[in-house]
């Protein structure tokens, strides 16, 4: 699938847009990125939270460099056929991120069904 970064990101903000209150309100001090790649030039990884989860934070205050998740735009377009199915995808890799953020390991997403 073919998807200029213009028009991926605007899938992004709709997907962010149609995630639950909850999920999203309690995000503090996170920026959500776009890159092409991971570092390593692999389409393996979807997604990355990097920072600190909540339940990792001793104290957290001002002037702290902001949490990022970042979604890997040409490892999401490699694994779909569709707009929908990258759609669905964008979603996921999202709700994965997040939840990375409130301290939910991959362990649990499983368990959740989330991962």
């Amino acid at each position: 699938m073919q998807l200029d970064a213009e028009a991926f990101e605007a899938i992004v903000v709709d997907e962010l847009d149609q995630l639950p209150d909850e999920m999203i309100d309690g995000l503090e001090n996170v920026v959500f990125v776009v890159e092409d790649r991971p570092e390593d030039g692999s389409l393996d990884l979807l997604g990355l939270y990097d920072g600190f989860a909540l339940t990792e934070r001793d104290r957290y205050g001002m002037g702290e460099m902001p949490d990022r998740i970042i979604l890997y735009r040409e490892g999401l377009l490699a694994i779909c056929d569709d707009e929908e199915e990258l759609r669905e995808e964008i979603h996921v890799t999202l709700v994965h991120e997040i939840a990375h953020f409130y301290g939910i390991d991959d362990d649990r997403l499983h368990e959740l069904g989330w991962a």
